[in-house]
């Protein structure tokens, strides 16, 4: 049993607009790219970030809402999920998940169903919960970043589970960053007062109204003092 499960996001809610502020970022989508290396067919687990269109890609995504605000440029995401990918063994090159094994009720299963659909070279972009702590967000949001603890794999055992040589890089995250990721604010702090905002962000979805409204007490009273 995954020690996520209690922190799985609910993706159809009708109010939750990802598309406006998750935009992939053309400077770490370069990054991602560049390591597919000569892949020709691409498996997308999650339809998230990054995905390439000069290549043939097969997009998983479980949410009909997230599906619904998938970009027109790209072909329509499949309903499934990473624990049971309606693919073969070794059907794909390669395949991707960007920040999104944090979403799966089960990552074990999903990363052992990855590497049994993948031929070549399993790519995934995630946070390191160990980490997390390095940003300033940790002295303004405490409980969401303890969330984000709870629910992100370590890297080691994200390698353990692969089971498979690996390679680790670090991915700078660009002061004007348009993937509306928590971290990619920490140059905009203001940016997290504003709800939409909040609410492309998942781990802001485990706290209510007033929980939210506690976290934020103290930037917004830092954000009067440094703008008068």
């Amino acid at each position: 049993m995954s020690h996520t499960t209690p922190f799985i996001f609910d993706y159809n809610q009708d109010d939750i607009r990802y598309s406006r502020h998750r935009r992939t970022d053309p400077r770490i989508a370069a990054l991602v790219h560049a390591a597919l290396g000569p892949a020709r067919t691409v498996l997308n687990i999650g339809a998230g970030s990054c995905e390439p269109e000069d290549r043939y890609v097969l997009a998983i995504e479980p949410s009909a809402t997230m599906r619904a605000q998938r970009s027109t440029r790209l072909a329509p995401a499949i309903n499934a999920t990473a624990e049971a990918l309606p693919l073969d063994t070794g059907a794909v090159d390669t395949s991707m998940a960007m920040v999104a094994t944090h979403h799966w009720s089960d990552p074990q299963k999903g990363l052992l169903e990855m590497k049994r659909v993948t031929r070549h070279r399993i790519l995934i972009l995630s946070f390191d919960p160990d980490a997390l702590d390095r940003f300033w967000n940790i002295d303004y949001f405490p409980n969401v970043v303890a969330t984000e603890r709870r629910r992100y794999l370590p890297i080691d055992r994200i390698i353990g589970l692969l089971d498979t040589p690996c390679k680790v890089q670090p991915i700078p995250i660009p002061l004007d960053c348009t993937d509306g990721f928590q971290e990619a604010f920490y140059g905009r702090p203001d940016k997290f007062l504003d709800p939409a905002v909040r609410r492309a962000q998942s781990a802001w979805g485990f706290l209510n109204e007033a929980q939210q409204e506690a976290e934020l007490r103290q930037l917004k009273a830092d954000l009067i003092v440094a703008t008068l």
